[in-house]
């Protein structure tokens, strides 16, 4: 049954896989721009008199639906700080039917919240799973024996035998201590790993997301840009939508097509 049941899950698994489709970015360069290849993925560079900005997908493609990720470099061309706020960035989608759809920008302290009731939700399951788990060890050694016991009756008619079954109920303590000892060491094993996973995911968001930051003369400085995904009209079109990026008084617009992946 087992051995089925394997068969079963690599049968599927690549049907689950052919339903996920995926979809890359170009960017339309305008005068001040230019279109090129950064490590294998597109990118695009805007030039303006006093800050350049880098944009680049963080992934040559993104799953339809979800929320595209850039990388955005930054850099200061003047002798003066200039300041930088995620706040002053906007993405605007422009709909099949002419209308302007705002995709809000998440800031990294939302994307922190978000993981941590990510992980409050982990942090459940695991719990159920550690209850159930120590559950079905403490009922370990315990157990019910059946055996049949023949005996012999004899009457002024004759003798005749008789089969009864008696059953009894037993306590391994040596094998019920064995079975907590190995729940308890792999409930201790999966809380740590789950406490291990959300740990690197927020030093992975403080490393990676990018934040307000001034920008002292010279300087680059950049990082992960996360909005909301845009919008489909349930066709294969591509979707154009626009970053703003805000560098001191300086405004960068980005140009953006995302279409899916031709097979």
């Amino acid at each position: 049954m087992k051995t089925k049941n394997l068969i079963a899950v690599f049968a599927i698994a690549p049907l689950l896989l052919a339903c996920v489709s995926t979809e890359t970015v170009r960017f339309q360069a305008k005068s001040n721009q230019q279109a090129l290849i950064r490590d294998g993925r597109q990118a695009i560079v805007s030039n303006r008199k006093n800050s350049i900005v880098l944009v680049s997908p963080a992934s040559r493609e993104f799953q339809s639906g979800a929320r595209p990720v850039f990388v955005v470099g930054i850099n200061n061309l003047t002798k003066n700080p200039l300041e930088f706020a995620v706040s002053n960035i906007s993405v605007h989608q422009k709909a099949a039917d002419g209308r302007v759809l705002a995709l809000p920008v998440k800031t990294y302290e939302s994307l922190v919240a978000e993981e941590r009731n990510k992980q409050v939700a982990r942090a459940i399951l695991v719990g159920l799973a550690a209850g159930a788990n120590a559950a079905a060890a403490s009922q370990a050694g315990y157990g019910t024996a059946r055996a049949n016991v023949y005996s012999t009756t004899h009457t002024p008619y004759g003798s005749y035998n008789r089969v009864s079954t008696v059953t009894s109920s037993y306590f391994d303590p040596t094998a019920n201590a064995i079975a907590q000892a190995n729940a308890s060491a792999q409930n201790e094993a999966m809380i740590a790993s789950t406490i291990e996973q959300g740990r690197q995911n927020l030093s992975s968001l403080e490393q990676a997301v990018i934040k307000d930051n001034t920008l002292l003369p010279g300087e680059w400085y950049g990082g992960q840009l996360h909005f909301e995904p845009p919008q489909s009209d349930g066709s294969d079109a591509p979707k154009t939508y626009r970053i703003n990026i805000v560098v001191g008084s300086e405004v960068h617009e980005v140009e953006v097509v995302q279409e899916a992946v031709k097979s």
